[in-house]
């Protein structure tokens, strides 16, 4: 008992603070990974998805420009009305779906920031929310974030990584509410078929479920058509399209992404996003509106040519050196098979490491179904990726 005769408290730990269904969310296996690596020298690094190209100097004049003249203040919370209306234009013209600039469209801190928005927005708590595996590592635990179940749909090499109706029939229950995409997919470079989209567009409209695509590396695309499944019938009404800056524009350091739905999603995104963002950095916005002008699809498109390049070298040296791996048709990544020398994707990681000073990403920081895969990103200088091949030649020789 206390001096006020009521019943004492046990003293809480730190721990003891945090919300319980934060506690068993495991850090993200790509940071935990290269924390490791940050401590060696000399690495060669395929690691990072990131761009190595600088962004285009004309976009970057533009935020300096704006920087210049005063642009210091906050936007609205949807986002420059001048951003809005070319963002517009250009998911009209790149992905056949019309957005209205007032209702429909939100700017937001990066697609990390949007993805997060829409899953609140549309979660209710025990509401599960079906995506495919690999992943990007937010998926799952920004649906736990929401109290929701997070329901993974494998995907293999042995199909291309793709994903069906048949695969997702599996998992639907009565309380599944949405679907997350991500096609070109990270990590496993996977883009989706016309006929594969349309299955899982009838799946949607079938069982009600909204639809939340990622399309960050659509332009990114190598093989096959680009495609969003916002643009199939019945389907605008009930998808929430994301995207970004930070890939195809080289723009990761802007932190600017997008998203589109329908005004009553759109609304309730504003909500959480004013109270917990206010708005996109005034900068990055202005800079968005450059990168968005015609003129610079010619810079997009010659990374797009850079990066296909480094696709065919990276793909054909990997299968030359005995590592197993499907062709990306999109994104940046090749994911090459490990799992016939024996060992877990990690410790095949760490002893790649260690012996030949090149960092992959071990496959489980994708989920489960990574398991003996290894993510190797080409978005790095060619020549390093040659050497970084040669390595891992010397290295699976060895095993």
């Amino acid at each position: 008992m206390n001096k006020n005769g009521s019943k004492s408290r046990p003293e809480r730990t730190p721990r003891n603070f945090i919300a319980s269904h934060l506690l068993d969310v495991p850090p993200s296996g790509i940071r935990e990974f290269f924390d490791i690596v940050s401590s060696r020298k000399d690495v060669i690094s395929l690691g990072i998805g990131e761009p190595d190209f600088v962004t285009p100097w004309h976009i970057r004049e533009a935020a300096m420009y704006a920087l210049d003249c005063g642009a210091t203040s906050y936007t609205s919370n949807r986002g420059l009305e001048s951003l809005r209306n070319s963002l517009s234009a250009y998911v009209k013209e790149a992905f056949n779906v019309v957005y209205n600039s007032e209702t429909e469209i939100l700017v937001t801190v990066g697609v990390s920031e949007a993805l997060d928005m829409a899953i609140r927005a549309v979660v209710n708590p025990g509401d599960e929310v079906l995506y495919h595996e690999p992943c990007y590592v937010c998926y799952a635990p920004l649906v736990q974030f929401a109290h929701g179940k997070a329901v993974a749909v494998g995907t293999t090499r042995d199909n291309g990584f793709r994903l069906t109706r048949e695969m997702l029939e599996k998992k639907v229950t009565d309380r599944t509410k949405a679907l997350l995409l991500n096609f070109p997919t990270n990590p496993t470079g996977a883009v989706v078929t016309r006929e594969d989209l349309k299955g899982i567009a009838d799946f949607a409209i079938e069982h009600d479920i909204v639809v939340i695509t990622d399309e960050i590396y659509s332009e990114l695309t190598f093989d096959g058509e680009r495609l969003s499944i916002a643009a199939l019938p019945g389907m605008k009404e009930r998808t929430v399209f994301l995207h970004g800056f930070s890939k195809a524009w080289a723009m990761t350091g802007f932190r600017l992404g997008y998203a589109c739905a329908p005004p009553d999603l759109i609304e309730t995104m504003v909500k959480i996003h004013q109270y917990a963002i206010m708005c996109a950095p005034i900068l990055s916005q202005k800079a968005a509106v450059e990168a968005l002008h015609k003129h610079s699809r010619a810079d997009v498109e010659e990374m797009r040519c850079a990066y296909e390049e480094r696709r065919n070298f990276i793909w054909q040296g990997l299968n030359e050196i005995g590592l197993s791996c499907h062709k990306p048709s999109g994104a940046f990544y090749a994911f090459p098979y490990i799992g016939n020398f024996g060992m877990a994707s990690r410790d095949f990681a760490l002893k790649l490491l260690n012996e030949q000073n090149v960092a992959c990403v071990p496959g489980t920081a994708f989920g489960p179904s990574g398991e003996g895969y290894l993510r190797c990103s080409f978005s790095t200088d060619l020549d390093d990726i040659k050497e970084a091949v040669r390595r891992i030649g010397l290295f699976v020789k060895k095993l």
